[in-house]
């Protein structure tokens, strides 16, 4: 049955443009051609990856971080509850007003104070300042490196200059090895993007993310096994170009430079809205659904790779849509507002608001002793020495 299967996924028909055969594919000693089983390197260089990015971030990230002056806040540790934890990892981290009530009856508590150990709790899981600096230090590395060797690798190659040439002798295009090594860096990297995702720092498109690391493995692996190389690296190189901006930009944010960060945000917002909205769709989508046709009829492949190139156009429209929104706010109120993908902190707003609360309800019992009394304590302590009286609305001083 797994040699059916096998049999039935390698059909030429499916990845071969019509009148192509796996036969007319076949490698010589001066010819190479992408072979399928090369992909499975990707696994074991991806936690090569994995293990840099562990050293890097411990010997270079951490220690920059406390010499740029990041520091993590410090927050408030919710007290050790039995009851409220097993509920906490098993049921919700964020219990309705219902449950609330039920669990203070549980604890004996006040439902406020159980309200304020979830906030709390929920904090504690929330990254470090430090942890998401060292993970934006990692990709800003990362996309610089993965740009310019894109940039090298293809600078003197005709297809990024004239975009009918990704199609010339298509399929048997030969496969250089600087293509073979730029594939592999881009594929291993979004291998360990996958392998590290339940310890990085969790986004509000944190499912937008599955579905793009997805779509980009499964567009990077289709269009290597049918020899979509040269379409692939335009994909390639224009995403890493506006991510050389993104990454810095969260960095001089978490170090609170903030008119280094809005300057950078601003170039940013320029180059994702110009590489993924106009250039993108000309150079990849327009190029592989219509030029490509110049040279073969559509077959299955043809198909697939454009559904998945369609894929993350959607998301590039998804993500343009929030970065137009900081941009408004940005010129209406001068300054970047937090990253919308963020999951921010509870405990600035609501701790603080509890502690209003708690100054005025105090406030409210003080002025009514006050008055009871008749006369006004300046700090709760001494009397005044020149009494006041109230006369119709004024201090009138005696």
């Amino acid at each position: 049955m797994a040699r059916s299967l096998y049999e039935w996924l390698w059909q030429h028909e499916f990845w071969l443009p019509p009148g192509i055969t796996w036969e007319d594919m076949q490698e010589s000693e001066d010819t190479h051609y992408p072979q399928p089983r090369d992909l499975l390197l990707s696994i074991p260089f991806a936690l090569i990856l994995v293990v840099i990015r562990c050293a890097f971030e411990r010997a270079i990230a951490l220690p920059l971080s406390t010499k740029l002056g990041v520091r993590d806040k410090q927050r408030p540790k919710a007290q050790p509850n039995p009851v409220l934890e097993a509920f906490y990892s098993t049921r919700c981290k964020n219990p309705e007003e219902g449950e609330l009530l039920s669990l203070a009856k549980q604890c004996d508590l006040p439902a406020r104070k159980v309200e304020k150990w979830f906030r709390r709790r929920r904090n504690m899981d929330r990254p470090s300042l430090s942890k998401k600096f060292s993970e934006a230090c990692w990709r800003f590395t990362f996309y610089i490196v993965s740009f310019f060797t894109g940039l090298a690798v293809l600078y003197d190659k005709p297809w990024l200059w004239d975009h009918r040439e990704c199609w010339t002798g298509y399929p048997q295009q030969p496969l250089q090895p600087s293509l073979f090594w730029y594939y592999m860096l881009e594929l291993s990297f979004y291998w360990s993007l996958v392998f590290t995702l339940p310890f990085d720092v969790k986004r509000k498109d944190f499912k937008e993310q599955i579905v793009h690391h997805a779509a980009t493995i499964f567009l990077i692996s289709f269009s290597y096994c049918a020899n979509y190389i040269r379409i692939g690296t335009l994909v390639m190189v224009i995403h890493d170009a506006s991510d050389c901006f993104l990454e810095p930009t969260k960095i001089f944010n978490y170090m609170k430079w903030k008119k280094t960060c809005d300057s950078l945000f601003m170039i940013f917002s320029a180059v994702f809205l110009i590489s993924r909205l106009v250039i993108y769709p000309y150079t990849v989508l327009y190029n592989t659904y219509y030029y490509s046709m110049e040279i073969f009829q559509p077959f299955f492949g043809y198909y697939f790779v454009n559904v998945l190139l369609i894929i993350l156009q959607l998301l590039h429209v998804f993500w343009s849509c929030l970065i137009i929104h900081m941009v408004y706010k940005f010129i209406l109120q001068g300054t970047m507002e937090k990253d919308m993908r963020s999951d921010t902190e509870e405990s600035d707003k609501d701790e603080e608001r509890d502690k209003i609360r708690e100054k005025e309800k105090n406030g409210i019992t003080y002025f009514s002793n006050v008055t009871s009394n008749g006369y006004i304590q300046r700090n709760g302590s001494e009397p005044l020495n020149n009494r006041a009286h109230l006369a119709n609305g004024h201090a009138k001083e005696r």
